[in-house]
């Protein structure tokens, strides 16, 4: 099934084999009328923020200043604000401060420059992809697919009729294939309308990774593109990602994934202009100004990706380790079979390895070893991409530490795709779900810590990837804490008094200060706050690893899942009736005793009211009120 685009205009695809198209919607936005997201179909999506080396030098200035003003207040915590504390409380808490602060050492780290890659111009022919003068004069041959499972074959065919519009100024040819492991008879019957490639297998072994490898087994273009069922292409996506890859040793390019139907919110100055007239909008203005974008009523779920994509993966460019996410990247065929070909070879040689051991006689042991390779190789999965619930991160850390290839990855700022959001809590969690659960169990059985051919700097951001995932350890610390002093009137700290602000205020400031430049345009509140409230979910992932439970992989629903997910925030629920009751305890305290504690009651208040903030909101988005689309 292939497609030719020239001289940017759309795809046209011809089946391999003539068909007779049923009639079809006219139009991708015909197509999605009776779906809720019709109304967001006119939406784009937000340009990158620019690049600014005097933001990154300020920054990491800040980042400095942090650090050592972090480490000042740490040794002054450890050594004497635990003078007359009982050590159950006051260990625990000062060991999570501690491990919290190693987590945003390691995320500036991460974090520490913004280099985007030169977008080079569109290749002409393959040999502009291939590295050699002399290489092959012909069109570029380029894969698109859509792994399938259950989802809505209509959302399918969106994705399809998308792709089908993109558009290259040169010779191209285009295949798009759908890899239905659901082997539905309606989903093929979609393919043959449209007139795409159709491509199932007869077991679904290795999850998307094993339904991707079986669609490249039948195919053979030169760069694959990876969307998901939902992922649907914008016009560019060809132009904006191929040039890359005139550098030979470019494996992949991934581009943000854009939520083009979340609920956007109103913005601080909008809200204000609403209510205050002129001096609102200027006071908003002002704030947004300094702090960045603040929007009031956005998405509940705290869906918009643009703090990983726009400053995690942006900012990891420089160090070569951006890692791959799936949907919205694109693959050169060669890296990838070509690591699949070394780690079937290396499988082999560990096969062999005991006969070379075990038997003297070397022309025995060659004859030996020659048929039992020769099985092995049968035996053996050859996996393109990582049989794993996270196949995408899995087969970056393959990538990225071959060290004979020293294969580059590119992350590209611009987003050339839209996708869908989970619309409510269950999907939400199925998603977060396998994200920690698969990062967690990569790092405990094949820790790219461990492994030979990645730099240290790639290292440093993988880790501080997996390290992310291990918040629960000390959130959970935190969201006590302030219930152990409200109930119990036991303080982790030995004094609130000039001492402790004078050490711990200037961290937190300047702390801030350096993440808001770190994160400049992006707004971080509804993601900071879903950061503490995601700790519930977290530990299950963390003790599913522990336990050597197999991450299950579960499609992503695709659509609103309706009722109401009490089940899911029960922990949240208990925390919030603590709190709650915990507030009066310690005022009912604080006023027998003639006021006496209030400073400490105040501070363990705030804290409480923080938490209760972040709690709140998944509890909200647990009773929100869903129709099925």
């Amino acid at each position: 099934m292939s497609a030719t685009a020239s001289h940017r205009s759309p795809v046209t695809v011809d089946t391999a084999k003539p068909v007779i198209a049923a009639p079809s919607p006219a139009s991708p936005t015909a197509a999605a009328e009776e779906h809720y997201f019709a109304k967001f179909e006119g939406r784009q999506p937000p340009r990158p923020v620019p690049a600014s080396r005097t933001r990154d030098f300020a920054f990491q200035a800040l980042a400095s200043a942090a650090f050592f003003l972090g480490i000042h207040y740490l040794v002054w915590r450890w050594r004497s604000s635990l003078v007359g504390v009982p050590l159950w409380i006051g260990v625990p808490l000062v060991a999570a401060e501690t491990l919290a602060f190693v987590g945003t050492v390691l995320f500036f780290l991460s974090i520490w420059r913004t280099a985007d890659t030169p977008r080079p111009a569109c290749p002409v022919h393959v040999g502009d992809v291939q590295g050699t003068c002399d290489g092959e004069i012909r069109p570029l041959v380029v894969d698109v697919f859509f792994p399938t499972y259950n989802e809505d074959v209509e959302l399918v065919r969106l994705s399809i009729r998308d792709a089908k519009a993109m558009t290259y100024p040169h010779p191209i040819d285009v295949r798009i294939h759908v890899l239905d492991d659901g082997k539905r008879a309606e989903m093929k019957r979609v393919a043959i309308e449209e007139g795409v490639g159709y491509i199932t297998r007869s077991v679904n072994v290795g999850f998307k990774a094993g339904n991707i490898r079986n669609g490249m087994e039948q195919t053979e273009g030169d760069l694959l593109v990876i969307c998901d069922a939902d992922t649907r292409p914008l016009p560019s996506l060809l132009e904006e990602t191929l040039g890359f890859f005139r550098d030979p040793k470019v494996a992949w390019v991934q581009t943000p994934q854009w939520f083009y139907d979340l609920d956007e919110g109103t913005s601080m100055t909008e809200w204000l202009a609403a209510r205050a007239g002129t001096p609102g909008r200027w006071l908003g203005r002002a704030v947004e100004r300094c702090i960045g974008p603040v929007m009031l009523g956005e998405d509940p779920l705290g869906n918009d990706p643009r703090m990983f994509y726009d400053v995690i993966q942006r900012r990891r460019n420089w160090a070569n380790a951006a890692f791959c996410c799936g949907a919205g990247s694109v693959h050169r065929r060669e890296a990838v079979m070509e690591a699949a070909l070394k780690a079937l070879g290396s499988s082999v040689e560990a096969t062999l390895a005991p006969l070379e051991r075990d038997i003297a006689c070397e022309a025995t042991r060659d004859m030996l070893a020659t048929a039992v390779a020769s099985e092995a190789a049968r035996e053996i999965e050859l996996t393109p991409y990582k049989f794993h619930v996270s196949e995408d991160i899995y087969t970056s850390i393959v990538l990225h530490s071959d060290q004979e290839r020293r294969w580059k990855s590119v992350f590209h700022p611009t987003a050339v795709s839209k996708m869908l959001s989970p619309q409510d809590l269950l999907t939400w969690s199925i998603q977060r779900f396998k994200y920690a659960g698969g990062t967690l169990d990569i790092f405990l059985h094949d820790s790219p810590l461990r492994r030979a051919g990645l730099d240290p700097w790639q290292k440093l951001a993988y880790g501080a990837t997996a390290y992310s995932y291990l918040a629960p350890l000390w959130t959970v610390v935190f969201l006590l804490a302030p219930l152990v002093y409200l109930f119990a009137g036991v303080s982790a700290v030995n004094a609130y008094e000039a001492d402790f602000y004078a050490h711990l205020v200037p961290f937190l400031v300047i702390n801030r200060l350096a993440f808001m430049l770190a994160t400049w345009g992006v707004s971080t509140h509804r993601g900071e706050q879903y950061y503490l409230a995601f700790f519930w979910l977290n530990i299950k992932a963390l003790w599913d690893v522990a336990l050597g439970r197999p991450v299950k992989f579960h499609v992503t629903p695709k659509t609103k899942q309706s009722g109401n997910h009490a089940g899911l925030v029960a922990p949240h629920l208990i925390l919030l009736a603590l709190y709650a009751v915990g507030s009066l305890v310690g005022a009912h305290r604080v006023v027998s005793a003639g006021g006496a504690g209030l400073g400490p009651l105040l501070v363990n208040l705030f804290w409480a009211v923080n938490n209760v903030a972040a709690l709140s909101i998944i509890v909200r988005a647990a009773f929100r009120k869903v129709e099925p689309s």
